[in-house]
């Protein structure tokens, strides 16, 4: 039987700590899906394509992993998928609280899910994807935080937004 778990977020954009996620995620199961979500109540600045292009352009590099949208609950993904392992991410004990609330109720929901958290590595754990987007709004220096692609992605979003 495939070992197969779901790394499921925003990714607006897919940072570095991310990648770090993806990467050791993928050596602890045969298959990993990244999986993008629509998530329109954070409106985000890049488009579900958009996100879903950078994140397979950034993580291809790893051979075990797919990338895919999705517009549905992470559960009822994970249900079509037959993978019983989710993947999160905790940076702070600001996570955790969120976190441990979403875990339950996802066991509580279908209760053979399993909930995995991982750690982004020391140098990523206060880096998120929001304070990247806010960085680049006020022109700041992004690349230490993400690849090159993001970056370069995220400086043409600020310069032509959409209306």
């Amino acid at each position: 039987m495939q070992r197969l778990a779901i790394y499921a977020g925003t990714f607006d954009p897919i940072t570095f700590g991310h990648v770090d996620i993806v990467e050791r995620a993928s050596k602890l199961f045969d298959q990993v899906i990244v999986a993008v979500a629509s998530n329109q109540p954070k409106h985000t600045l890049f488009s579900l394509e958009e996100r879903v292009a950078l994140t397979t352009d950034i993580l291809q590099h790893v051979p075990n992993i797919k990338v895919r949208g999705f517009q549905t609950l992470t559960l009822d993904l994970a249900k079509e998928l037959n993978a019983h392992v989710l993947i999160r991410s905790i940076r702070a004990v600001a996570d955790f609280d969120y976190e441990f609330q979403l875990a339950n109720m996802n066991r509580t929901l279908h209760p053979i899910m399993e909930t995995l958290f991982l750690m982004p590595a020391e140098k990523y754990m206060f880096v998120s994807s929001s304070l990247i987007r806010e960085i680049a709004a006020l022109k700041g220096d992004i690349t230490p935080f993400v690849p090159p692609l993001v970056a370069k992605a995220l400086i043409q979003k600020m310069s032509h937004p959409c209306p």
